[in-house]
């Protein structure tokens, strides 16, 4: 009766496991879907009305519009004419939307585009937030180099990576890493750390010291 229970208790457990993934995915798939159709309303209601097209095809029509839409206007920011556009908008947008500047350049550092993006130009490190004689230890992003030798450096929260805490922290308790590429090192916190042993962020050799 006990392995009867056992059984049953692991089969159920098991097909939750794989239908639950599935489940959470269809969800927000559909939830993705009815966001970005309620954000394109303005554009398909009318075009759904005029033509008498199925709303799926207007749908499809304006999103692969807006795509090419984007692709044009970067191509056309990449001239140098286009740069001079883009940063006159900026500026009078900075100016009379005072969010516009913080919205543009937190998706700048998400995406990469920004030059100085942890993202792309970061530097994997493991830092001892709390001083050199504490061991515990925290994966970081070096985002800038100071010429008294310290460091700032940003350390993600897992799972959600583009979240953390910006800290200044002597050489002394910043080990830089440059063997850890940056997206096994956001894999790994995206992991809730799953993946540190195979990455070596933690350096077996290395003797722990304490007070």
């Amino acid at each position: 009766m006990d392995k009867l229970k056992h059984f049953i208790s692991q089969s159920f457990i098991g097909g939750v496991l794989v239908i639950a993934p599935i489940v959470i995915l269809l969800l927000a798939l559909r939830w993705a879907m009815h966001s970005v159709q309620a954000l394109i309303a303005p554009l398909t209601d009318p075009l759904e009305r005029i033509t008498g097209a199925p709303s799926l095809v207007i749908d499809v029509a304006v999103i692969a519009l807006i795509l090419i839409a984007c692709f044009m206007v970067g191509t056309l920011v990449a001239t140098r004419a286009g740069l001079w556009i883009q940063n006159f908008v900026d500026a009078h947008l900075a100016r009379f939307a005072p969010g516009y500047k913080l919205i543009r350049d937190i998706i700048q550092q998400m995406f990469g585009t920004n030059s100085n993006s942890p993202f792309t130009r970061g530097e994997a490190a493991v830092v001892q937030l709390y001083g050199s004689h504490i061991p515990s230890r925290a994966t970081a992003i070096i985002t800038s180099r100071h010429s008294n030798g310290w460091f700032t450096v940003f350390v993600p929260t897992g799972p959600n990576p583009t979240s953390g805490f910006v800290y200044h922290l002597p050489p002394d308790c910043v080990e830089p890493r440059p063997d850890i590429k940056l997206d096994a090192a956001f894999k790994s916190i995206i992991s809730c750390g799953a993946g540190s042993a195979e990455l070596g962020i933690i350096n077996v050799n290395q003797p722990i010291t304490s007070q």
